[in-house]
């Protein structure tokens, strides 16, 4: 797995609101573009308000293909994780500099 010595310009993509079927491709075509030049992107997730299940398939399918790391979930992103499971699956961060470091400990 790829360090902060080894990707020193990590993309952050920071969405706000509500992320929803009506409202992911704007989050989609901002996470593409950055995981298109980079191999590890920082998703700054304590804006979201509102996520559903189509942001969930976005994030499991973007971890596939780059090191995602998502760094301070908001408490509705964070439940959903929850709810389904995947706190294990994918990179969880509790700050973006803690992403950058890629050190999941406060």
């Amino acid at each position: 797995m790829p360090t902060s010595a080894d990707l020193p310009a990590l993309p952050v993509v920071a969405p706000h609101g509500d992320l929803d079927a009506d409202t992911i491709g704007t989050l989609t075509a901002e996470i593409e573009a950055a995981a298109s030049a980079h191999r590890a992107v920082i998703l700054d997730a304590s804006g979201i308000t509102f996520s559903d299940s189509s942001f969930l398939r976005l994030m499991l399918t973007t971890n596939q293909r780059v090191d995602l790391r998502i760094a301070a979930p908001s408490p509705v992103v964070a439940r959903l994780f929850r709810l389904v499971c995947v706190e294990d699956v994918l990179r969880l961060f509790p700050t973006v500099q803690a992403a950058r470091a890629g050190d999941p400990r406060p």
